[in-house]
C-alpha cells in the first residue's frame, strides 16, 4: 500500500491492501509535491528550472549547441516566431491549427515561414514521382503538347484521363463517357484561362470551398486524391514529356533549397506518341541518366537522387512477387540510383504487409539484400491490420517507416524503431489534408519530436494539395509539431538528420553534409545581413 505521506489521499485508498499501478503514480507525485513544499522558493525554482532543461535536452535539436552566429540568427527566428504565437493566443488564426487550403495564404505572410525557405533543408525523403512538379507547370507545358487528347471517366468520381494519338480512335473506350477529344481544340473552344482551370480543379485537391465540406472524411479525400493522381500519371508516361517533367520537379526542389531527393514510383513502362510501350528498365535507366544529367547541371549544388520501386498494395500475391525480383535486378544494375522497395496506396483500403510476407521475404532467402522503405501505420485505426503494418514493416528491417502516423500507440515498436535506429518519414500536410488530424498541434510526431525520436520531413505529394515543395511542410512541423520553444537547433537537427537517414552511401552521405554545411554557413551570412 501506500507508505507515508500517505495521509495526502482518502483513509479509504491507504486502507487497501492493493495498490494500482496509476494510484502507485499518484503516491510518487504527493511524494515529490511535500518534499518540494519544504523547499525554500528558490530551491523550487531551481529544481524546476532543471526539470524544464531536461525536457528541452530531449527534444529534436536539444543536445546541439549553436555557435556565436547561429545563436544570433536564433535570437532573430525566435523573436518573430514569439510574435507569431503570441498572436495566435490573442485569437489570430495560428496556421498548423487550420486546414492547409485555408491557411496556405497565412503561411506565406510568416517571417518564419520565409526564413525556413532560404533554410538549406538537405533531403526530401518521402516523394511520389507524379505529384512532385507544379501543376501549373505541367498545365502549362505538359498539356500543350501536340496530339494529346482526353476524355472524362465513367467512374463516380469522374477522373480525368489523358492519351496522347498520333491517330486518335474512333470508337468510345469503355472507360470514358465519350470519345477522346483533342485538348487543343477544347482548349480553343473554352479559352485558355477556363479550360486550364477545369484541369487544374480535376489534377488537384485545393479547393477554395471549405475543405471540411468538400471532404468530411479520410474517404472522400482519399477518392478525390487518387482521381486527381491518375492524369499526370497518364501524361508523365509519354517519352516526350518523362524527362522535361523530371527536371522540372528537381529544378523546384533545388530552388527550395532541397539538395537531395528520394522518388518512389511504379516504374511505369514509358510510351511513344504512337503508342509503343517501352519496358521498365529503360524507365529506370533514364531515370539514372537524368538524375546524373542533373548533378552535372548543378555541380557543387545538388547531391543527387535515387528511386524507391513501389507495388500497390491492393494487387496480387505474384505481383508482387514479380516486382520484388525485378526490384533486385535493379539493384544491381543501378547501385547508385536504385534504393529499394515500397508498397504504395491507401492503407485502410489495401492488403497489410503480412498479407505478402512470403514475396518480402524472399530477398533474404536467396541471401540477398533488398532495402525496404515501407509505408506503414498511415492511419488513426488502432490495433487493426492496418497500424500493425508497423510491426511487420520493423521485422522486415525497413530502412525508414512512411509516415508511421500510428507508431505512439505502440510502445513496443517504438522501441524496436529506437534500437533499429529507424526514422519516421513525417508529413505533416499530407495527413492533414487526406484527413488524419485537423490540428497539426495534436499530430503524433508532436511526441515523437519531444522526445527526439529519429524523424525526417518531407511533402509525400506536394503537387497535388498545391504545397510547394518543402519549405511549407517544414513550417508546418516547426510551428505546429515542435511547439514554441523549438528553436533553430531543432531545424538544423531535422536538416541533419534528412541526410543521415537518407539511402546514400556512407562516402555519399559525407559529400552531401560537407555540401550541406557549406549552404548551412551561406544561409546563415544571408540572414545576418538582412537584420542589420
Amino acid at each position: 500500500m501506500c507508505q507515508p505521506p500517505c495521509h495526502f489521499v482518502s483513509n479509504e485508498i491507504c486502507m487497501m491492501m492493493s495498490v494500482p499501478r496509476w494510484m502507485l503514480l499518484i503516491c510518487s507525485l504527493v511524494v515529490v509535491v511535500t518534499y518540494s513544499s519544504q523547499e525554500s522558493l528558490q530551491r523550487y525554482l531551481a529544481n524546476r528550472q532543471a526539470v524544464v532543461q531536461k525536457e528541452s535536452s530531449h527534444r529534436t535539436g536539444g543536445s546541439l549547441k549553436l555557435n556565436s552566429k547561429e545563436l544570433r540568427v536564433n535570437q532573430y527566428l525566435m523573436t518573430v516566431k514569439a510574435k507569431e504565437y503570441a498572436a495566435a493566443l490573442q485569437g489570430a488564426p495560428f496556421p498548423p491549427a487550420q486546414h492547409f487550403f485555408k491557411s496556405k495564404n497565412l503561411i506565406e505572410k510568416s517571417e518564419v515561414f520565409q526564413l525556413i525557405q532560404l533554410l538549406p533543408k538537405g533531403a526530401a525523403l518521402h516523394l511520389h514521382d507524379i505529384s512532385i512538379t507544379s501543376l501549373n507547370w505541367v498545365i502549362k507545358n505538359a498539356t500543350y503538347k501536340a496530339d494529346l487528347y482526353f476524355c472524362v471517366s465513367t467512374d463516380a468520381a469522374g477522373s480525368l484521363q489523358f492519351e496522347f494519338f498520333s491517330v486518335p480512335p474512333t470508337v468510345k473506350e469503355s472507360s470514358c463517357a465519350v470519345l477522346w477529344q483533342s485538348v487543343s481544340l477544347a482548349r480553343n473552344k473554352q479559352g485558355a484561362a477556363v479550360f486550364d482551370e477545369w484541369l487544374f480543379n480535376k489534377m488537384s485537391m485545393w479547393t477554395d470551398d471549405d475543405p471540411k465540406k468538400v471532404y468530411p472524411n479520410s474517404t472522400a479525400a482519399w477518392q478525390k486524391f487518387e482521381s486527381s493522381l491518375g492524369p499526370v500519371y497518364d501524361l508523365v508516361r509519354n517519352i516526350g514529356v518523362f524527362e522535361p517533367y523530371l527536371w522540372q520537379a528537381m529544378t523546384e526542389f533545388i530552388q527550395d533549397n532541397v539538395q537531395y531527393m528520394e522518388i518512389r514510383g511504379l516504374l511505369p513502362p514509358l510510351k511513344t506518341s504512337n503508342g509503343t510501350q517501352l519496358s521498365r528498365n529503360y524507365t529506370m535507366q533514364k531515370y539514372a541518366t537524368i538524375f546524373d544529367k542533373f548533378v552535372s547541371a548543378y555541380p557543387g549544388n545538388f547531391s543527387g537522387a535515387k528511386y524507391i520501386f513501389s507495388s500497390k498494395r491492393h494487387v496480387a500475391e505474384e505481383i508482387v512477387k514479380s516486382d520484388v525480383s525485378l526490384a533486385l535486378s535493379l539493384r544491381d544494375t543501378y547501385p547508385d540510383h536504385f534504393a529499394g522497395y515500397d508498397l504504395v496506396g491507401r492503407e485502410d483500403a489495401g492488403y497489410p504487409l503480412i498479407h505478402f510476407i512470403q514475396e518480402l521475404l524472399l530477398p533474404s532467402q536467396l541471401n540477398r539484400s533488398l532495402p525496404y522503405f515501407f509505408h506503414a501505420g498511415e492511419t488513426d485505426w488502432e490495433g487493426t491490420s492496418i497500424d500493425e503494418n508497423l510491426i511487420d514493416a520493423l521485422l522486415l528491417n525497413t530502412s525508414r517507416i512512411g509516415h508511421g502516423y500510428a507508431i505512439t500507440k505502440h510502445p513496443v515498436a517504438m522501441a524496436m524503431a529506437l534500437s533499429q535506429d529507424t526514422a519516421i518519414e513525417v508529413n505533416p500536410i499530407s495527413n492533414q489534408v487526406l484527413g488524419l488530424v485537423d490540428d497539426l498541434r495534436n499530430h503524433p510526431a508532436a511526441t515523437l519530436i519531444s522526445q527526439g525520436f529519429p524523424v525526417v520531413i518531407s511533402s509525400d505529394d506536394p503537387a497535388t494539395w498545391n504545397a510547394g515543395q518543402l519549405s511549407y511542410d517544414f513550417y508546418q512541423a516547426f510551428m505546429g509539431l515542435a511547439g514554441e520553444q523549438a528553436d533553430l537547433a531543432t531545424l538544423k537537427q531535422l536538416a541533419q538528420d534528412s541526410i543521415r537517414y537518407s539511402a546514400m552511401s556512407n562516402s555519399e552521405k559525407k559529400a552531401a553534409m560537407q555540401l550541406w554545411q557549406k549552404k548551412w554557413d551561406s544561409f546563415l551570412d544571408e540572414i545576418l545581413s538582412s537584420i542589420k
